[in-house]
């Protein structure tokens, strides 16, 4: 059983460990890093929790609209870095936070319906959302830090690079892709 949820864990996340590659083009630190591969742990893991609570109807409802609210997501912040980093100077580090964080919400809208089926199947409430936040954890700060070991490589704004990854990412990922 928990081997399994593992390897759901393991596929849940690599949504995240794409994002993390494309953020990590962005100036930070360990310790951002890690503050941010935590973010995305956590809502991995509070989304099973949810899915598991809110049961197969909404799971219809919301795997309906998962891909494109995702795509949307990450499109928009890209476009976002984008403009930014065209009309600003280089950032010394990453100027907002939360707008990463805030990203991390959708992302995680996968592991809701991955949470709801797995309450259908009788997993327990506590052990998936657990196993998915440690997993996404350290497939996020993979993601992270090999996504700044590359910028280092790229000469371009790392900023304008994590925008464009993401708009990439948004078109590859977006509906009917």
């Amino acid at each position: 059983m928990i081997g399994s949820l593992f390897v759901l864990g393991f596929t849940l996340s690599l949504d995240n460990f794409r994002t993390a590659l494309a953020f990590g083009g962005l100036p930070m630190g360990w310790r951002r890093s890690a503050e941010l591969a935590l973010m995305f742990g956590f809502w991995d893991g509070v989304a099973p929790l949810i899915g598991i609570l809110l049961g197969r109807y909404t799971s219809e409802a919301i795997g309906s609209t998962a891909e494109v609210a995702g795509a949307l997501a990450l499109g928009a912040y890209g476009l976002y870095l984008v403009i930014h980093a065209w009309l600003t100077p280089p950032p010394e580090d990453v100027e907002r936070p939360w707008a990463l964080y805030g990203l991390l919400v959708p992302l995680s809208l996968d592991n809701v319906v991955a949470g709801t089926s797995l309450g259908l199947l009788g997993y327990s409430l506590w052990l998936a959302p657990v196993v998915f936040g440690v997993t996404t954890t350290a497939v996020a700060l993979v993601g992270l830090r090999l996504g700044r070991a590359a910028a280092g490589f790229i000469r371009i704004r790392p900023d304008l690079l994590t925008g464009v990854a993401l708009l990439v990412m948004a078109a590859v990922l977006g509906p009917n892709s």
